[in-house]
């Protein structure tokens, strides 16, 4: 057991400063995301032996593959790729998929209430209605408009529903 908190705290540690940067900055810095990605590895290969570096490993490349075809559509930052791969070579394929998952819940409503805010929630829908016929009818690939490129486009620091959910799924499982 105390294994598993000491890998909890490295995540929400790395999470957490993550958030900070990106709000601060709006970068994640690559040197926290090494750091992270190396001492997840060692910790699983010394708490687990080779599987625990296999599982590792995977937890890594699951980060990858799940965000890396957002970035590729220019819907994200690389940093926030490198974040979660990060994070899943801490904590390992499980538990970083249910971080994904609650850390885009979050990032959903987290994009409305800023559109909201900004007074540009009808847009906001609206740009997502065009780009989703964007791709039925062009296939999937990146819009020359709807992009973190475009001036117009509203931007949120994605580290922190990630920090979220890491927060709120590790506590959740702290027993």
């Amino acid at each position: 057991m105390e294994t598993k908190i000491l890998i909890y705290l490295v995540a929400i540690m790395i999470a957490g400063i993550a958030c900070l940067t990106d709000l601060r900055s709006r970068r994640i810095s690559n040197r926290l995301v090494m750091i992270g990605l190396i001492f997840g590895l060692v910790l699983n290969l010394c708490m687990g032996g080779w599987a625990g570096l296999g599982w590792s490993l995977l937890g890594g490349l699951l980060g990858l593959a799940i965000f890396f075809p957002f970035f590729a559509l220019g819907g994200m930052g690389a940093g926030d790729v490198k974040l979660l791969s990060c994070l899943g070579a801490v904590l390992g394929p499980k538990d970083l998929l249910s971080v994904a998952l609650v850390g885009a819940v979050i990032g959903g409503v987290l994009a409305l209430v800023v559109a909201a805010v900004n007074g540009r929630l009808r847009s906001t829908l609206q740009g997502i209605g065009s780009l989703l016929a964007f791709w039925a009818t062009g296939g999937l690939r990146p819009s020359p408009i709807l992009n973190l490129e475009s001036p117009g486009t509203l931007k949120i620091p994605y580290a922190v529903p990630v920090a979220a959910g890491t927060l709120l799924v590790l506590l959740s499982r702290w027993r």
